[in-house]
């Protein structure tokens, strides 16, 4: 049996940040603004996965509210999910996403985003795909205001 979700998260970028995306350290001269880390292609994840199984979204599990989760490493928080996952019977069986940004760029960071990716979620980096686009300098990511990822995530039934 298999389950499918979609996530989407965005977030402001400001000075004085680390930008952290994909679980991966950036240069830049801004980070992502958040009560996390913000890495919005993580939460994009995280919120697929959770979808596929109907187990509400990230701030339900990880409210901002909540100050144990001030600053969080979001790959501590994917981790967390996918043994919630793991729990309920499923595993990863594919990932796709998007970085949707127009600076910095993202290409020389995706692989090693992905060997990150692939070591929490216990897999091969075969099944994780990262691609990075620009909004050709349209609304708040093309003006290099934000950043924003969307993922969709296929999980099956462990054993299938």
């Amino acid at each position: 049996m298999y389950r499918v979700g979609l996530g989407y998260d965005i977030h402001k970028l400001a000075t004085g940040r680390k930008l952290i995306i994909g679980g991966v350290e950036i240069p830049y001269e801004k980070g992502l603004l958040g009560h996390s880390d913000a890495d919005v292609l993580i939460h994009a994840i995280i919120d697929g996965m959770l979808g596929a199984l109907a187990l509400d979204d990230i701030g339900t599990h990880f409210p901002d509210t909540d100050e144990k989760y001030k600053n969080a490493d979001s790959k501590e928080l994917l981790k967390i999910t996918y043994d919630l996952i793991k729990s309920k019977g499923y595993e990863l069986n594919n990932l796709d996403s998007n970085i949707l940004a127009q600076a910095p760029k993202m290409r020389g960071h995706i692989l090693k985003m992905r060997e990150v990716l692939a070591g929490i979620l216990e897999t091969d980096t075969e099944k994780i795909s990262i691609k990075a686009k620009t909004n050709e300098e349209q609304d708040s990511v093309g003006l290099g205001n934000s950043i924003k990822a969307n993922a969709i995530v296929t999980l099956k039934k462990i054993g299938v």
